[in-house]
Formats: structure tokens, sequence, C-alpha cells
């Protein structure tokens, strides 16, 4: 990423609600990832949580990506 997260933190409302959004999920599948047996609901929202981690880093390298590609060449934040 050539921009820095926190130039986008704090430019940028829609990677903010990104982040906020991945620390959520980061954070509850912390929570399964301590107990020592998973329900078979848990599990599933073990990889429904994952699955959307990914996703929302997708969206966030994307936004990172639009910004890289409108700093002039030799300019980074």
């Amino acid at each position: 990423m050539l921009i820095s997260r926190d130039h986008l933190l704090a430019s940028d409302e829609e990677f903010r609600k990104l982040v906020q959004e991945h620390t959520q999920y980061e954070q509850r599948l912390d929570s399964l990832t301590h107990k020592r047996y998973l329900t078979d609901d848990e599990k599933l929202e073990e990889v429904r949580l994952k699955k959307l981690k990914l996703r929302l880093k997708d969206q966030m390298e994307g936004i990172a990506r639009h910004y890289s590609q409108q700093i002039p060449q030799g300019q980074v934040a």
C-alpha cells in the first residue's frame, strides 16, 4: 500500500468504517479462537467471519489502490 493507512483513516470515511468493521470481526474471531471447543454454530460463525474479514480487506486495499493512483509518481503520503 503506497498511501499510509493513517492518511486513509483520517481522510476517507468509507475506509474508516471498513477498518472498524474489520476490527470488530477480528475481536469476535479472537474470542472464538480462545475457546477450547466450538459448537457447530460457532464453527460456522468462524468461517463466516473469516470470509467477511477478507472481503473487507479487499475493499480497503481497493480504496488504497484508488488513492495511490491519484497521487503523482514520486509523491507518497
